[in-house]
């Protein structure tokens, strides 16, 4: 039996009081839509269909393979799943429905109720969960054999039917078939004017079809996001899941609570983590490192056995065994070759740092091919940019670059090469050369301080 998905990511988020549309929010450092996406596409589906509405050509825009329906008036969940009517017209098997604001669900779980709804021979199955908290959430009713029997919304629920936990998750599988031909049968007679989704129920059991009901096994993979409160909720419950994975894996996380870590992250077995770090984006960490505390690391390549702290980096690589900080940033098109160390407050960007270099301290380096073994000293930059265009900078294999060196480019200092301390470099240094590039200093024992 085949598997297609329908999102339904149509609404404003009102209550998220954003410009953004609300599933375009991230959770873990991904939209939460892509997550429902990824969730659908790991319990098998063959094929994503997102309803949209408000904020359309944004998240067609920014959410890639997958098919679009405009709904163009947001009428409820029943009418959002009809917009998509058209795309279904030759599907068979089974359509699971999806809210694009739930970034909990798992693949694991969508599974589990694809293959209950396939072995129960039902018309539509829902999704259900037991909450701590029911209030606000449509209650499921189900007979004393324990089958279901309907949803009751919990305006129109009695004062024990309110005692009820089980709530409807709002995810739900239907015989696609079956689907549309009910949608068309529900009404918009309620206090909203809308049609909802889940009055497809009770039409489908008129008829004589079963409707069944699984329940998750944790509630939270459930649960939506309707506010900013919700939003870091929901955002915290993923992170912490993340750091348990992690450490399930072999990486020590000093401190759970002050250590946010992105859903694509990788990170290698023995890897220590200190407090107040954030690992961002498609960042990729070796083994054996000691990362932070006070980092943030941002769609990063790193090694084994890197050293790091009180840093940000991003986009850029990092080989095995450097030292990085404190007060580091170094920027895209960095490369950091293997055993360099980079001390404090250092800027590198678009530069290659050959293995072994030494940058110890108060150095700008950027646009610059560097070879191993160099040592940088105290407070050099590299001239880059003359106001309009940006030069590279060459420095050989071994070269020494004293203390205040001003490094104008495009220079080349060749391997084996030493500037003296002070100097100002325009011009290229040959190789194993003594380059000193600074006026005579000349002591005047007679002058008249203006300043008294």
């Amino acid at each position: 039996m085949s598997l297609e998905t329908i999102i339904l990511a149509a609404g404003k988020g009102t209550r998220m009081r954003s410009k953004l549309p609300k599933v375009l929010h991230k959770v873990g450092g991904k939209f939460m839509i892509q997550h429902v996406i990824d969730a659908a596409r790991n319990a098998g589906s063959e094929r994503e269909v997102v309803v949209i509405g408000s904020g359309a050509e944004l998240v067609r825009e920014l959410i890639p393979n997958v098919e679009f329906v405009l709904q163009e008036e947001q009428l409820g969940t029943g009418h959002a799943v009809l917009s998509a009517k058209k795309s279904f017209e030759q599907s068979k098997g089974t359509v699971l429905i999806l809210c694009g604001d739930t970034p909990l669900l798992t693949g694991t779980l969508l599974e589990k109720l694809f293959a209950a709804h396939k072995d129960s021979n039902c018309a539509a199955t829902i999704l259900t969960a037991e909450m701590p908290n029911a209030t606000g959430y449509g209650r499921v009713i189900r007979e004393t054999d324990g089958t279901f029997r309907k949803i009751v919304e919990e305006k129109d629920a009695t004062e024990l039917e309110k005692k009820i936990r089980e709530v409807n998750a709002g995810v739900y599988c239907f015989d696609v078939q079956k689907l549309f031909g009910v949608l068309e049968k529900i009404n918009n007679d309620n206090a909203q004017g809308e049609y909802y989704l889940p009055d497809a129920l009770p039409i489908l059991m008129a008829e004589g079809e079963k409707v069944g009901a699984f329940s998750a096994e944790y509630a939270d993979e459930t649960l939506g996001i309707n506010s900013r409160i919700q939003l870091a909720a929901v955002d915290r419950i993923f992170r912490m899941k993340k750091n348990r994975s992690l450490m399930n894996a072999g990486v020590t996380i000093v401190d759970p609570n002050t250590t946010f870590i992105d859903s694509e992250v990788q990170i290698g077995q023995d890897t220590v983590i200190h407090p107040n770090t954030y690992i961002e984006g498609n960042t990729i960490i070796g083994e054996d490192c000691k990362i932070g505390p006070n980092i943030r690391f941002t769609d990063m390549k790193v090694g084994n056995k890197v050293t790091a702290q009180f840093s940000y980096c991003h986009e850029a690589e990092i080989c095995d065994g450097v030292t990085l900080g404190p007060y580091v940033h170094i920027r895209p098109g960095t490369t950091i070759g293997a055993n360099v160390k980079i001390g404090n407050f250092v800027e590198v960007k678009n530069s290659d740092i050959g293995e072994g270099s030494k940058l110890p301290h108060l150095q700008y380096i950027g646009d610059t091919d560097m070879g191993s073994g160099v040592n940088v000293g105290c407070g050099s930059v590299t001239c880059n940019y003359d106001g309009k265009q940006k030069f590279r900078t060459k420095i050989g294999d071994n070269a020494f670059i004293g203390c205040n060196t001003n490094l104008v480019a495009p220079v080349n200092v060749e391997e084996g090469a030493y500037i003296a301390a002070g100097s100002t470099i325009t011009k290229d240094v040959p190789k194993n050369n003594l380059a000193v590039a600074r006026a005579r200093q000349t002591n005047i024992e007679v002058w008249n301080d203006k300043r008294k």
